[in-house]
């Protein structure tokens, strides 16, 4: 019985060095396909770091690929130097059921500050990839319905802004460091005017 024992496991040593390589393998192919995928991730959290700095100069070569969502994305920059937004919680990026990695990124900014609301807001980056180059961006916030109300004011009231610092907005011919100094300024006089409805109640987990 033992010699017979001792052959049956002799037998199975190479079926057992297959069986090893086969786990090898799929575990290089997992570990390959995750790394692959934190490469996006990595890409993704430099594209967060560039846009903070308000550098354009390092945003412009990460959305070299995305050449439709660039002028727009670059404008936004601008705008967020103009109303020194301050990175107050950073999450990390994260890549959905879609595939689309998410940003998000809360922050305080002046108009939002002009309003009185104490309302922090959370702007989302929404970054798609294509074999590992960012092909293209777009963002959500969760503002208040006030935000928007006053930027509807301003556009009704101060066309001198629309027509003036704010004229071809998200666009490589704006002045977005500009606009948003003087859209800042239109939230104050909205709060200001009659037409101010008050400030609302801070939304849950604010």
């Amino acid at each position: 019985m033992k010699t017979f024992h001792r052959w049956i496991t002799i037998a199975s040593l190479p079926f057992l060095a297959t069986w090893l390589g086969a786990c090898s393998a799929t575990l290089s192919s997992q570990v390959g396909s995750e790394a692959a995928t934190d490469s996006d991730l990595v890409l993704a959290e430099s594209f967060i770091d560039a846009f903070y700095s308000f550098d354009p100069d390092r945003l412009a070569p990460i959305m070299a690929a995305a050449k439709e969502s660039a002028p727009r994305l670059l404008y936004y920059q601008g705008s967020a130097k103009g109303g020194n937004y301050e990175v107050l919680l950073r999450t990390p990026c994260a890549r959905d059921k879609e595939g689309v990695v998410n940003c998000p990124v809360k922050v305080k900014d002046d108009r939002v500050q002009a309003l009185g609301t104490g309302f922090d807001v959370t702007d989302t980056f929404h970054l798609t990839f294509d074999d590992g180059a960012l092909i293209k961006v777009t963002t959500s916030s969760n503002d208040q319905d006030i935000y928007r109300e006053a930027a509807v004011w301003v556009r009704e009231n101060m066309p001198e802004v629309m027509e003036g610092p704010c004229k071809n907005r998200g666009t490589m011919e704006g002045t977005p460091v500009e606009c948003s100094r003087a859209m800042t300024a239109g939230y104050k006089a909205f709060v200001a005017s009659p037409d101010f409805p008050g400030v609302p109640p801070l939304p849950s987990g604010q």
